[in-house]
């Protein structure tokens, strides 16, 4: 029985960060997360776009906190805005940012598309990037595509410290995949190349 109240209320805050994101816009949020409180929920929603997703005094808080608990039955939710200040170095914005520009553009341009926001990571101090693109681009097979720069740890202590997140584009061609990795200017160690020594020829 405690597991199915386990994986109900598991549920229920999965459909409150989903009904979030999809009313305050995609392409805006980041994140959600909910801690309790002796007081009430709280709700903690980062994004890149604070002024629209907060709306002209605050009516758009007022409506969303009035859903959550109609709707959500939440006792006392309170929302708290983090803005996030560098959102070319935010996965989950540039992975739905790339999902915006494919409906608005078509698959047509995916490559262009992929290699901007390659470069606007890298511009904004990342140590590396990757994305990468599946579905049918632009052939009736579908083909996952990789774009990748810079240095970018998939094992060990540096792959921890990577940001990732996923998204999906709704192209005339089908549904377009993404997926985003962003290593940050943070403090890991960049291994060296080892330069190989030539070796004397014998007299």
């Amino acid at each position: 029985m405690e597991e199915k109240k386990f994986v109900k209320f598991k549920q229920d805050e999965l459909g409150i960060k989903e009904y979030v994101k999809r009313n305050l816009g995609k392409g805006r949020i980041s994140d959600v997360t909910i801690e309790y409180t002796p007081v009430g929920e709280k709700i903690i929603v980062a994004t890149n776009r604070p002024g629209l997703v907060i709306g002209r005094k605050g009516e758009k808080i007022d409506e969303l906190t009035d859903v959550l608990k109609r709707k959500f039955k939440l006792d006392n939710p309170h929302i708290d805005i983090k803005e996030i200040t560098n959102e070319a170095l935010d996965a989950q914005l540039v992975a739905d940012s790339v999902a915006i520009q494919l409906e608005r553009k078509g698959s047509l341009k995916f490559k262009i598309i992929a290699y901007k926001a390659l470069e606007s990571i890298m511009r904004a101090g990342a140590l590396g990037t990757e994305i990468k693109l599946s579905g049918k681009l632009p052939s009736e097979r579908a083909k996952t595509w990789r774009f990748a720069q810079g240095y970018l740890k998939k094992t060990g202590e540096p792959s921890k410290v990577v940001n990732k997140a996923m998204a999906q584009a709704t192209t005339p061609m089908g549904v377009v995949g993404i997926k985003v990795n962003i290593l940050a200017n943070v403090a890991v160690e960049i291994p060296k190349k080892k330069s190989r020594k030539k070796s004397e020829a014998k007299k």
